[in-house]
């Protein structure tokens, strides 16, 4: 058998199995292996910008490791992850809402009632903006079967 032949019949049967592969609850496709691009998550609850968590105020949870700014902010964590984490796992919250998954970026968000959100954009946090209790409700109802 000629070796292009070999190679096309390997990915032919490898490419289905890599297709069906779960998306991790978390997304860390930012930072390798770390939540929220490495932002520190309760830093989006204080009223000013997010800040940017350092390694040794960590912890794991759900797969990823998350970063704080203070050890505080690392034990405001630890006693309710779920108030504090980005919804979706921090992907985009639209891609959610339209049944599918893309990375968040931790510097495009929205704090709605008291929950966080990623955007993959600002454009497309414009298109989530025009209808944010819909799309919520959407990716709500989506979430988790997309990362199927």
């Amino acid at each position: 058998m000629n070796r292009r032949i070999l190679l096309a019949a390997v990915f032919a049967v490898a490419l289905p199995f890599h297709a069906l592969a779960a998306a991790p609850e978390v997304f860390t496709g930012i930072v390798e292996g770390v939540g929220a691009g490495g932002y520190d998550v309760v830093s989006y609850f204080d009223g000013t910008a997010p800040l940017e968590g350092k390694a040794e105020f960590a912890m794991d949870w759900k797969g990823a490791a998350w970063r704080f700014a203070t050890q505080a902010n690392l034990d405001a964590f630890k006693a309710n992850p779920e108030k504090f984490a980005p919804q979706y796992g921090g992907y985009c919250a639209y891609a959610v809402s339209k049944g599918g998954t893309a990375k968040g970026d931790p510097l495009v968000w929205t704090q709605v009632d008291g929950k966080l959100y990623f955007n993959l954009s600002s454009d497309i946090k414009k298109l989530w903006s025009t209808d944010i209790p819909g799309n919520i409700a959407k990716a709500n109802a989506n979430w988790p079967a997309v990362l199927q």
